[in-house]
């Protein structure tokens, strides 16, 4: 099973309580650290939130999601959330959130831009919103790393609608 397909397992099965992925399950609470990098592999990236482990896992650039398996103290599956949605955009505060906070939200950028005139660094991930409509996050901080801008743009095909 592809990275894509087993990552649309996860987060339909995730939103259930569980995530299952190629027979095997993962449960909060349950299962363990081996056993989720068992099931989602390596991590792309690994931070430390307090007393936690956050794993992240990208699916981008073809892909659409970026998903954090948040490990307890203890070793154990707190949480597997899919980080590219309003509720986590809603985090960023412009002129307050700092580029850490947004690292710690989505990990890596899928693309990172310089705006020297506009004194600006440009960073973007591809998502879906309203459902299932094509958008791109895309977050603007100046030099003193402060998040200063927070676009979500329509990233649908206008080629593709019918023509009147």
């Amino acid at each position: 099973m592809g990275s894509v397909s087993r990552g649309l397992v996860v987060i339909a099965l995730a939103l259930a309580g569980c995530a299952s992925i190629d027979g095997y399950t993962l449960t909060p609470g349950q299962s363990t650290l081996a056993e989720v990098e068992a099931v989602m592999g390596a991590p792309a990236e690994r931070r430390q939130a307090g007393a936690e482990a956050w794993l992240y896992y990208p699916d981008q650039p073809f892909g659409r999601k970026v998903f954090v398996a948040r490990i307890g103290p203890d070793g154990r599956l707190i949480a597997l959330e899919q980080r590219l949605s309003g509720e986590y955009i809603a985090k960023l505060v412009p002129n307050q959130s700092s580029r850490e906070d947004v690292l710690a939200l989505f990990g890596q950028p899928y693309k990172r831009l310089n705006y020297p005139r506009m004194e600006r660094d440009a960073w973007s991930w591809h998502m879906r919103q309203y459902g299932n409509q094509p958008a791109g996050l895309h977050v603007q901080m100046s030099p003193d790393g402060v998040v200063r801008e927070i676009y979500v743009l329509d990233e649908e095909n206008k080629n593709d609608r019918p023509r009147r």
